[in-house]
């Protein structure tokens, strides 16, 4: 490993391989906040550049763009509730509102030392783990899947204030039963109602700008133009370096949540499938079920912690996501597939022998994350000041540039205009939710995990014969719905104890 480490530092720190970490994460940074378009759209634009380089330079530069993008996506999703990459969603939850009470600087400053420490973290996990993690993954069936997503779901009570449980328990099921639209795996049709538009199904991405910043930009319609708001708009970019800093009292609040969520996060990303977006979304599930009374009240309107835990979980999923794809030639994404492709192209395969074949490309890329995770920070922070300056474009502009970007973000992926229509009607239904006050997130969680929880259970009962017996036979899956209970009964038998005690 140590001999490993040197040849990886000996190529990240040649001048080129700099300079494409650099470039990579520059790129990816700027991609990243533009609403739509993500680390797929930036690493299939960077493909053709990568083609004169070696392969240690052209990974080094896709990697570059591709945590760069995952970086700039929470810039969006704080200033203007578009988050710019899926994995951002979550980040949404609590930096909108924060940007919103005035705190716009902070909030950024925060994803960036989170996204910071997230990606270290899990730099430093892969450096010290790739043996180890190869084997766990591989160990992981489509039974331990299904149990993983029906974990998932148990993180709805996350997203649901006093009260409003049943509320989140039902927006889940939304979730879910959108997750159905479209062909099932034996080529049968589902709530399509005979539109074919509907036949391959709603995108996450429609779903997301939808339901955030179609329905935000709506909501701001709705509520008008007055001086007040103008007002409020340039108080909250008011932004300097002095408004960076966090205090003592803040640093201990999040370094905990930080360190979790980054364990979470790159375990999360380890197992081909997950993805950034999941781990985001378990980071806050874990963080808010975790928070005393008190923290859990600030969740949803602008909590440090709410911040920092998708932020840091998402940057060390992505760091984590390379290791099916280095080890064992797995994509875990679609972002990881555009990456095996590239490494083809390059006459590298992939797999159990790329650290013994190609030690140059394997250590090099581990070395320049650390570096790529160090370049974004020193990029981003300085530019907070300015970016953060957004939110002083008056509300009868600002509403049609968030119009304009949801949009053009949908239709640039897919070129359908009738993803456009099907996307206004979701962004109205969306608006009529939050009037009546019901959380969209766990309507986006439960559509996220629909998906795979079907796959996996299919698969599951194809190998046991339609039997359920692998619940309980199959000692990682019978750990995983233990835990999954016990999360699931704890809120309950807390609220009968906290009752107990109050009669008392």
């Amino acid at each position: 490993m140590i001999d490993g480490i040197l040849i990886g530092l000996q190529t990240a720190f040649t001048p080129i391989n700099l300079l494409m970490v650099l470039v990579g994460c520059f790129a990816g940074t700027f991609i990243g906040m533009l609403p739509g378009l993500g680390p797929v759209s930036a690493i299939a634009l960077m493909i053709p550049v990568t083609y004169g380089l070696d392969p240690a330079s052209g990974l080094i530069l896709i990697s570059g763009v591709y945590y760069g993008a995952v970086f700039g996506g929470s810039t969006s999703a704080i200033l203007i509730n578009a988050p710019g990459v899926s994995g951002a969603v979550a980040t949404a939850f609590d930096g909108y509102p924060m940007a919103q009470s005035g705190n716009a600087g902070k909030a950024l400053a925060i994803a960036a030392y989170s996204s910071f420490a997230g990606g270290t973290i899990g730099a430093i996990l892969l450096l010290l783990c790739v043996p180890f993690l190869a084997s766990v993954s591989l160990s992981f069936q489509s039974s331990e899947y299904f149990a993983l997503m029906v974990f998932g779901c148990t993180a709805v009570a996350a997203f649901s204030g006093k009260g409003q449980v049943l509320k989140a328990v039902l927006m889940t099921l939304v979730g879910l039963i959108l997750a159905t639209v479209g062909e099932d795996p034996s080529g049968a049709q589902r709530l399509t109602f005979g539109n074919p538009e509907l036949s391959d199904g709603i995108s996450f991405l429609l779903l997301s700008m939808a339901t955030f910043a179609l329905a935000e930009a709506l909501s701001m319609i709705l509520k008008g133009r007055s001086k007040s708001n103008d007002s409020e708009s340039e108080e909250m970019a008011n932004v300097n370096f002095k408004s960076l800093k966090l205090s003592r009292d803040e640093i201990k609040e999040i370094a905990m949540p930080v360190g979790r969520s980054s364990v979470l996060g790159f375990l999360v990303g380890v197992l081909p499938g997950a993805g950034a977006t999941i781990a985001s979304f378990l980071g806050y599930g874990m963080e808010r079920n975790l928070a005393s009374q008190e923290q859990k009240k600030r969740f949803g309107k602008g909590s440090p912690i709410g911040l920092a835990a998708p932020e840091t979980a998402n940057n060390a999923a992505s760091t984590g996501s390379f290791v099916p794809l280095l080890t064992l030639g797995i994509p875990g994404s679609a972002t990881t597939a555009i990456m095996l492709g590239a490494l083809l192209s390059y006459g590298v395969q992939p797999g159990p022998r790329l650290f013994i074949d190609n030690p140059t490309v394997f250590w090099s890329v581990i070395v320049s994350m650390y570096l790529g995770n160090i370049v974004l920070l020193i990029l981003n922070l300085p530019l907070i000041p300015y970016i953060a300056k957004i939110l002083q474009v008056p509300r009868q502009f600002l509403t049609p540039i968030i119009l304009f970007l949801s949009l053009m973000g949908v239709y640039l992926v897919s070129f359908n205009s009738a993803e456009l229509s099907i996307m206004l009607v979701i962004g109205v239904i969306a608006l009529v939710f939050r009037i009546l006050e019901y959380p969209l997130a766990p309507m986006l969680l439960g559509f996220i995990l629909g998906g795979m929880l079907e796959d996996n259970l299919r698969r599951a009962l194809l190998i046991w014969d339609g039997s359920y017996d692998f619940l309980w036979q199959r000692p990682i899956t019978a750990t995983i719905m233990m835990v999954t209970v016990i999360v699931l009964l704890t809120p309950v038998f807390s609220e009968i104890f906290k009752r107990a005690s109050g009669k008392r």
